[in-house]
Parts: C-alpha cells; sequence; structure tokens
C-alpha cells in the first residue's frame, strides 16, 4: 500500500491543488471539507480515482479515518475576508477545535501534519519585509481577528504537540496565492478586480491604493508546501512572492490585462487592514531550496483566462465585502 495523506478543505481554493498534487506524486489521497466555503467542481475531476476518496466532514467535530495515515495537510478554514465576517464563530473554532482534532489523529495514526497558517498572523506589520522571527501586531478584537487569532493559536497548538508529544509538525505561512478556482468576488483583491472588470464596473480599491500585497502564483505556493512537508524543518516557514506591489498599480495592471475601459474608486480602508505584505523568504530558500518560478504578468493571465470561462450566473454573483462590523463596538 502507498503513502496515504488526509487533506482538510480539500474543496477549496489551495486544498483542491494539493489533491491534483498528491494524486500526481502517486499517493492515496482523503479530501475532507463541510463545503461552507469549498466548491465540489474543484475536485469533481478526482472522484473517478481509485486513489481518491471524498469525506463530508466538518473538522470541529471529532475526525476518524480507519486505515493508516503517513501524512495530514491541514486547510479547513474560511480564508477571505467575506467569509471570516459572515461566519466568524466557524471561524474560530475551525483554527482551534479543527486543529486539535486533527493533532490528535496525526499522534494517534503516527503521521506527520502540516498546518496552514497565514501572513495574516503578522496582522498590520512594523517590520518589513515580514520574517518568521517578527511577532506581529494584531488587534485580537478587531472584525478581521477572529482569523488572524484562530491562526496563531494554531500555531501555538501545533507547536505544543510537537514540543510535548514529540508530533512531526510543520506550519507553512502562506502569504496572498492567486490562480484557478479561486472564488469569484470573494473579497480578496485578485478576484475582487476581475469579477468587477469582466462585468464591466468600475475597479473598487480600499484606501488610497498605496498599501502593499505580494502575489505568489497557486503553482509556486503549492510546490512550497510540499517542500516543507517532506523537510525535516518544524518552525513556522513564510510560502510567497516577495515582489511587491502597491494595490493602486495592482488595479491598473488588471485595467491593462482586461482591456477594460472603467476607472478606479476608492473607499474607505476597513480597519486594521494590513497596510503592507511583503514575505522574506530566505528560510524557504535555504531550507527547501524554493522561490517562486511564475512571474505576475503570466499568473495573472492564466487567472483571468479562467474567469473567463465562469458562467454568466457565476460573474454576476456579487459577495460584497461588508465592513459594517467596523463600528460595532
Amino acid at each position: 500500500m502507498g503513502k496515504r495523506v488526509l487533506i482538510t478543505g480539500a474543496a477549496g481554493f489551495l486544498g483542491s491543488h494539493l489533491c491534483d498534487r498528491f494524486i500526481k506524486e502517486g499517493y492515496e489521497v482523503i479530501g475532507m471539507d463541510n463545503l461552507i466555503t469549498g466548491d465540489l467542481k474543484n475536485i469533481e475531476h478526482l472522484f473517478r480515482l481509485e486513489r481518491f476518496d471524498f469525506y463530508h466532514h466538518d473538522v470541529t467535530r471529532f475526525v476518524h479515518v480507519p486505515g493508516k495515515l503517513d501524512y495530514i495537510l491541514h486547510f479547513a478554514s474560511p480564508a477571505s475576508p467575506i467569509d471570516y465576517l459572515k461566519i466568524p464563530i466557524q471561524t474560530l473554532k475551525v483554527g482551534a477545535l479543527g486543529v486539535h482534532n486533527l493533532l490528535g489523529l496525526a499522534k494517534e495514526k503516527g503521521a506527520r501534519i502540516l498546518i496552514a497558517s497565514t501572513s495574516e498572523v503578522y496582522g498590520d506589520p512594523l517590520v518589513h519585509p515580514q520574517s518568521e522571527s517578527y511577532f506581529g501586531n494584531v488587534n485580537t478584537i478587531s472584525p478581521r481577528g477572529v482569523y488572524d487569532e484562530a491562526k496563531r493559536f494554531q500555531e501555538s497548538m501545533t507547536m505544543a504537540y510537537h514540543r510535548f508529544h514529540g508530533l512531526e509538525t510543520r506550519i507553512a505561512r502562506i502569504f496572498n496565492t492567486y490562480g484557478p478556482r479561486m472564488r469569484l468576488n470573494d473579497g480578496r483583491v485578485i478576484p475582487a478586480f476581475m469579477g468587477q472588470a469582466l462585468r464591466g464596473e468600475n475597479l473598487t480599491v480600499f484606501g488610497d491604493g498605496t498599501q502593499t500585497r505580494s502575489f505568489c502564483y497557486v503553482d509556486d505556493q503549492i510546490e512550497g508546501i510540499y517542500r516543507l512537508l517532506l523537510s525535516d524543518y518544524s518552525l513556522p516557514v513564510n510560502i510567497g512572492n516577495p515582489e511587491e506591489i502597491t494595490i493602486k498599480e495592482f488595479a491598473e495592471e488588471i485595467l491593462g490585462l482586461t482591456g477594460a475601459e472603467q476607472k478606479i474608486v476608492y473607499k474607505p480602508l476597513p480597519e486594521d487592514d494590513p497596510l503592507q505584505r511583503q514575505p522574506d523568504i530566505t528560510k524557504a530558500r535555504e531550507i527547501l531550496g524554493w522561490e517562486p518560478r511564475v512571474g505576475r504578468a503570466e499568473g495573472m493571465r492564466k487567472t483571468f483566462d479562467y474567469f473567463k470561462t465562469l458562467s454568466e450566473e457565476e460573474l454576476k454573483k456579487k459577495e460584497h465585502r461588508d465592513f459594517s462590523t467596523r463600528n460595532r463596538r
């Protein structure tokens, strides 16, 4: 019997690409998702394969998988502002109860576990670029704190299991990632801009557009995660593209890519929205021999080509970023 891996959040953006990668590498893959934010369309091409199985399950409840497990990758979590502002309690629970259940499963099976953390653990950073040694600047009680703190707790719980139980653990701090299978208009920058461009709407920039992001194409992200899982390094590692760009410049790039004639409009910056985001990937280069290969122009073209294949109904479905909770104190 070959190696066996459990991937939670399997029907989501990164989870589905991870399923593809591990199938390609010859693993037996068990995908798990409660489908709150995931979509079976992302993995339906795998259902015909003998080496793929799907469990419709919420990881905040007890998780049982019969048979051996070699690896667990925990990617079950809302990851967009729309999601974690809409379902804040579930976001906190998957970062607390979910990771506890999966660490327990890893201990029972003697499996190595990798958890998906995020650049959001750095909050609105006072250090730039952000290295793994930076502790962060996070507002625990802000609306987006439910996501930030869920991920920070995940890291603490994972390291506790590593130190106390000797569990083999890996922590990937994932920076902004994009590519096919992102949900259009999920509140994140790239699908929001592309959705607006495809519908002929003006592009909405929050703040004055001088805040920065660093975007990593999904194929590069998956490669980094795969290498981290198979490495011998147990502390957090940044996985992202260090090429930084302002949101205003990025919006202009999108208009150029799509050929749209719309303009950029500005709205107030949400509470605690990070002003800078750029990974220091020194550790990834040195420990994993990894760095991004896909340039933004190539990656954005592939992503835009994917969004153009969506149906009219999907294009018209608009999920608005609602930041009204910022004033509910």
